[in-house]
Formats: structure tokens, sequence, C-alpha cells
């Protein structure tokens, strides 16, 4: 699956798609790209807390560094090229592990768009999940290829925006 488009939501469609499968008896892993510990948002604390009937938990996980090179991004773009790919690493275990039957990837899009993960590592990583892992990308400028490769993509365009009226990110609705 894959949620992309320059709209709102796509992390959120990830959420609410990691819960209905946890809802389920599903096992969930879902690893942020980009997103880092020292950028909180609202979903941090609550969705290692959220359990399923059985006690299963998701497994969740922040694996970036921060926003790469805005906002006042000033670490070199090899850390976030290395930050990246361990991500992706921890995701390929995940999703060969047997122990999840859902593993998202939030993000990924862009850290392939910003090239800190290879198109030819993205794709050995689908190549290789085993056909009981369903796995979602997220994030804007979602490749061709993985569009491709897709069997379900959702696009999320924006229609308005508050910070086209200069609001400011809201704690609990932005992060």
């Amino acid at each position: 699956m894959v949620f992309t488009g320059n709209g709102k939501g796509k992390t959120t469609a990830a959420i609410g798609q990691a819960i209905r499968a946890l809802g389920q008896g599903k096992r969930v892993f879902m690893i942020q790209f980009i997103k880092s510990p020292r950028y909180p948002s609202g979903e941090d604390d609550v969705l290692p807390r959220i359990t399923a009937p059985s006690g299963q938990a998701i497994h969740f996980e922040k694996g970036g560094l921060g926003f790469v090179g805005i906002l006042g991004d000033a670490l070199p773009f090899d850390e976030h090229r290395t930050a990246a790919e361990d991500a992706l690493g921890k995701a390929a275990v995940a999703a060969g592990s047997g122990e999840y039957d859902l593993v998202i990837l939030d993000e990924v899009n862009v850290a392939l768009d910003l090239h800190l993960l290879a198109l030819q590592d993205v794709i050995a990583f689908l190549d290789a999940v085993p056909e009981a892992v369903d796995v979602i990308f997220t994030g804007r400028y979602a490749h061709s290829e993985v569009l491709y490769r897709a069997d379900l993509a959702t696009r999320c365009d924006e229609l308005s925006h508050p910070y086209r009226s200069h609001i400011s990110a809201r704690s609990g609705i932005e992060y």
C-alpha cells in the first residue's frame, strides 16, 4: 500500500490501518523515516501503548534525524543518509522476521526522493518481503516504480491548508 500526495493524512491513514490490523490480531511494526525523537508528535507516546485484546502492541520507532536541509537543519547529509539506511534495514529485519504481519515505512517516499535511500535498495526491500506480510509506504513524492508495484495506492490531495493562511502547525493536528 502507498499513501502519497501533497495533502495531509498519509501518516494518519497508515496509523488507522495499523489500528485496524491490530484489532484483528495482526502484529504491527512502524518505523518513521525523516521524523526524529527531537521533534515529538502526537503518536510518539500513544502508539506503543495501543494494544490488541491479545495484549499485542504496535512496535513504533523514529528512525530519522529530523528535517533534511530545512528548518535550521545543520546535520551533514551523510548522517541523514545513514539514519535512513539504518531504518530501511530495521524494516527489512522486521518484515523477514515472521514477527509482524504489517510493516509501515512512514515517510520512506520522502527519504527516497531526497536520495537518502537508493531506489535499488528500496526495490530489493520490496522484493524480499514475504507474501504474508503487508507493507505500507507513506510520504509525498512516491516513486513511479514504487507506485507500479503497489496493490493499493492512494493520493492525498491538498484542497486547502492552514499553512497557506499563515497559521502555524498545531499540536495534535499537524504533529
